[in-house]
């Protein structure tokens, strides 16, 4: 099989999307991942689909027709992750509306086409599609998509029923522990061995839940998976905009967030997010655990609060109150797909305009994601005005310690939280 791509082998390109197709709350689900940074171990109990595996012996499928009518490849070199992608979205129910398709294919660049001629055919397609019950028998009935795939939900019943007969715990090897490998396969590609413990095809550890005023979530959950939860946009009703920001389509479907919170990037997107919710995490060794505050993780730059055979269990957070608001902004050189210079997120309860608690944290300011305990505590018990919102501002100044670096220099980047702390209260005057 030679028509899934290498480009860029950083998950970037989209050029070797393929589609993991598996068995979520009883149904079969597909989601499209960049095969780049696939670990083999990640594919155990799946439905693994290339671009060979929609095709029709003796036509194209309805994306490959629409592709060709629309003009929509050149080089040609792209094509099948696109064609991945948009295979993806005809095995899953549409959207609404026709953003639904164009999103799909986030992950996906062309450097030939302008995208004008793929949205087209993106769209051509999207109109072809109707929401059902069962959304995998219908692509298959009007032949949009090959029969097998109909045959694939039972298969994968029978696998997981083998699989449950085997030991089904996490067992802890020596080695790395690997969420979705969406960084860690791009920074330490070479130095990954085999032995190691992987999280993400563990459904015991991938779970949302709400117990009383606690959200509680295992280590595999995704980001995608955070999108689809009930619970996340209940309580958090902008989450799709917010997780919009964050790299793409494929890669959301990949990463973890306990592995953002372990990559401990500085500008971590998740990390900022989840320290402005006050979040802790459980952190496990063998048989022992112990919970700490995501804001006490980070001792330095890399440096975690966390011994090399430790892992995180769990992630919890209280639930935002009804009396509640929470924002998250972050700028970057392109508006999707790319890394932040500065990221912030804010969390306020109100009583009438009195903040009651306050949470604020900010990305690329300092060494490590930062959690403004100084600005938050200052916030907590004022009325809101542009008075407060400018001595807030001065509050953080002595907090932070921005350097100049390729995403700014550090009189950028401290300019650039004071717009994003404004930014915060100005969508709060907005709800």
């Amino acid at each position: 099989m030679k028509g899934t791509k290498i480009g860029c082998r950083e998950g970037d390109c989209g050029a070797c999307t393929i589609l993991v197709g598996e068995l979520i709350a009883g149904q079969l689900r597909y989601r499209s991942m960049t095969s780049c940074l696939m670990p083999l171990t990640n594919a155990h109990g799946k439905h693994i689909v290339t671009i060979e595996g929609v095709n029709f012996p003796d036509k194209l499928n309805v994306v490959q027709q629409a592709m060709a009518e629309n003009g929509a490849t050149q080089c040609g070199f792209c094509t099948p992750g696109f064609v991945m992608s948009l295979s993806g979205y005809c095995l899953n129910n549409p959207s609404a509306s026709s953003d639904g398709v164009i999103a799909a294919i986030d992950g996906n660049i062309c450097r030939c086409t302008g995208y004008k001629s793929i949205e087209r055919a993106a769209i051509a397609i999207h109109k072809q599609l109707q929401i059902s019950d069962d959304p995998i028998a219908f692509v298959a009935d009007h032949e949009m998509m090959p029969a097998y795939f109909t045959n694939i939900k039972n298969r994968l019943e029978n696998l997981f029923s083998e699989q449950q007969q085997e030991a089904n715990t996490f067992e802890i090897t020596s080695g790395s522990f690997v969420g979705g490998g969406t960084d860690l396969y791009v920074q330490r590609h070479g130095e990954m061995g085999h032995d190691n413990s992987f999280l993400f095809d563990k459904p015991e550890l991938n779970f949302i839940r709400q117990e009383q005023n606690t959200c509680r979530m295992g280590p595999a959950v995704t980001i995608s998976d955070l999108r689809e939860s009930e619970i996340i946009n209940k309580y958090i009703p902008h989450f799709h905009k917010f997780s919009k920001l964050v790299s793409s389509t494929p890669i959301r479907n990949m990463a973890t967030v306990a592995g953002n919170f372990v990559n401990a990037s500085p500008i971590g997107d998740f990390s900022i997010f989840f320290l402005a919710l006050d979040a802790s995490i459980t952190l496990k060794q063998k048989s022992e655990e112990r919970t700490l505050p995501l804001r006490d993780f980070y001792k330095g730059y890399k440096q975690l609060n966390k011994e090399p055979d430790e892992y995180i269990s769990g992630i919890s957070f209280k639930l935002p109150k009804e009396n509640s608001f929470f924002n998250f902004e972050k700028v970057s050189k392109r508006t999707h797909l790319d890394i932040a210079s500065v990221n912030s997120a804010l969390y306020l309860e109100l009583n009438n305009n009195v903040i009651e608690k306050a949470g604020i944290a900010a990305g690329g300011v300092g060494p490590i994601p930062l959690y403004l305990r100084k600005t938050s505590a200052f916030l907590e018990g004022k009325i809101i005005n542009d008075t407060l919102i400018d001595e807030a501002i001065a509050v953080m100044k002595t907090e932070i310690s921005p350097i100049s670096d390729a995403r700014g220099t550090k009189e950028y980047k401290t300019l650039l939280l004071c717009q994003l702390i404004k930014a915060h209260f100005i969508n709060l005057n907005k709800r």
